[in-house]
């Protein structure tokens, strides 16, 4: 027989209305508590009508989750996090992989739509301004990992300029003087921030960051090692690689492999995200650490602030990286 709400508030000793509360999100109830009970739900599998509690113009306790690539450990370890606390609110989550595609993203946000979720977080971002004014304006959005130009949204990021800079100080601290730098593209702030800060780390330096050592790189291995492989076919050959994230660097590893330059005595490379690929590399890399739990949940908590407060201001939250050192990056002798 399917369990009811009645059966919920006996098995947790409380009165059907506390229950409704927890359900709700409402009430003066306190984190244990609420939690007690959202396992007793569990455990009978006692499910709230989603099609009634929208049909009334309350809540689903559903979010939508978009991200550009669940395949990449970033993104998969995110939406986890995201998954994690939603659940502990009683909320559920509908992930969606965009591939960065303006026309896929419209599609899952129609989707979204129809079956009334609470609102989205954004963990991909959306080139039409118009379709990001409609998204904002009809549900509460959290942007997450990445930041939006154009529309005011809540917004969790890490310091992504504090982590080129934190990669930078690290390979000069080291003796490296040619450095080179692959990234994704430069319409993404979060890219661009991490260029920023490793350039200006090496310029206040007194080294030049050139041009044809920056590389604009698709967001997959196969682009990382690609472009590593031109960097190291030339003459004037970087002896240090700062890569935007995870994948690129495994691809670096890649190339440097087949050039025959070994890592990291004749190449030194640092990574950004510190996802679990940077621990299994070999070697195994120096990354800057997105501190990826603590985006997942307070991506979370402030939508589901939106949806009690709806609070005017429109926070944006950042969040600190750190400089996880392994054995990818060694002092340079020339």
């Amino acid at each position: 027989m399917k369990a009811t709400i009645y059966d919920v508030a006996r098995e947790a000793g409380v009165s059907i209305a506390t229950v409704s509360k927890v359900i709700n999100g409402k009430g003066k109830i306190s984190e244990e508590r609420r939690r007690e009970i959202i396992e007793i739900m569990d455990r009978l599998h006692y499910q709230p009508s989603v099609i009634a509690s929208a049909l009334t113009g309350k809540h689903t306790y559903t979010f939508g989750l978009l991200i550009p690539d669940i395949s990449n450990p970033f993104f998969a370890e995110v939406a986890r996090a995201v998954e994690d606390r939603a659940h502990q609110l009683g909320y559920s989550v509908i992930i969606c992989s965009t591939d960065n595609k303006d026309d896929r993203v419209e599609r899952y946000i129609g989707l979204l739509k129809q079956k009334s979720v609470d609102g989205i977080i954004m963990g991909t971002g959306i080139e039409r301004v118009d379709m990001a004014a409609e998204l904002s304006g009809s549900m509460p959005v959290v942007a997450i990992g990445r930041e939006w130009s154009s529309v005011p949204v809540h917004t969790v990021v890490a310091d992504d300029y504090q982590g080129g800079r934190a990669a930078a100080s690290h390979l000069l601290g080291l003796g490296h003087r040619r450095c080179a730098v692959l990234s994704e593209s430069m319409t993404i702030i979060s890219s661009r921030e991490r260029v920023q800060g490793y350039r200006q780390a090496l310029e206040e330096a007194g080294i030049p960051l050139h041009n044809d050592h920056i590389r604009i790189c698709k967001f997959s291995i196969e682009d990382g090692r690609r472009n590593t492989a031109l960097l190291l076919a030339d003459e004037n050959r970087p002896t240090a690689l700062f890569c935007c994230n995870d994948l690129l660097a495994v691809g670096a590893l890649q190339a440097a492999r087949e050039a025959g330059v070994r890592v990291p005595e004749q190449l030194s490379i640092v990574s950004f995200d510190n996802t679990i690929l940077a621990a299994v590399t070999d070697p195994p890399l120096t990354s800057v650490a997105q501190p990826m739990e603590q985006l997942g949940a307070m991506a979370v908590n402030l939508l589901v602030r939106e949806l009690e407060e709806k609070p005017s201001d429109k926070q944006r939250i950042v969040l600190q990286t750190e400089l996880i050192v392994r054995e990818s990056t060694a002092g340079w002798r020339s």
